[in-house]
């Protein structure tokens, strides 16, 4: 009985230790030393939340960079991927009506605007499909070819590179390059 009673106890200072203090000092710790990422890295715009830097979210009009397809419609709960294999007729077929939607062939278009991302909520693009988007952004919004240069620089001002120059690809986060535009534009709200 001495034993089960010791058991008992220690199971409970154990469960407060790692269940209840540990994730308190953690989050007090993270609060402190990187409270923006703490707290979802947060995209503010006249301090209204419209979106995070680490979730992609859909932008349907011509006026905007469109991001990474999405195969759960950019929701973060049933976060995944169509798990289509290459061989699937499914795959082919969306990736056929994605190019279509920019109205080239398949082999023209860069793979990130044809291919959903493995979470179905990456909120990056590679810079050339970025770039591969100018052509379309200046017809939907009406602006002249000078302005070409001028989206290209702001591409390039809106590369990230990779994580400490070697974990994966230079990229650009759709957000804040539309955020970007908006403010080369004179949209912001």
């Amino acid at each position: 009985m001495k034993i089960i009673w010791q058991s008992i106890r220690m199971l409970a200072v154990l469960s407060i230790l790692t269940g209840l203090v540990y994730p308190l000092v953690m989050t007090g710790v993270a609060q402190l030393m990187f409270p923006d990422k703490a707290n979802g890295s947060l995209i503010r715009l006249h301090g209204r939340v419209i979106g995070s830097e680490l979730v992609g979210q859909n932008f349907f009009s011509d006026r905007y960079f469109w991001p990474r397809p999405s195969a759960v419609g950019y929701n973060p709960v049933p976060s995944g991927g169509t798990n289509l294999g290459p061989t699937s007729n499914a795959l082919r077929d969306s990736v056929t009506a994605r190019a279509a939607r920019f109205g080239a062939p398949i082999a023209e278009v860069p793979p990130d605007l044809l291919e959903a991302s493995g979470s179905g909520l990456d909120p990056h693009i590679s810079p050339e499909a970025a770039c591969f988007q100018v052509d379309r952004i200046i017809r939907a919004r009406n602006l002249d070819q000078l302005t070409k240069t001028s989206l290209f620089d702001l591409i390039g001002n809106n590369i990230e590179n990779p994580t400490m120059g070697l974990f994966g690809k230079a990229r650009v986060n759709v957000l804040k390059l539309n955020m970007a535009l908006d403010t080369l534009s004179g949209e912001t709200e």
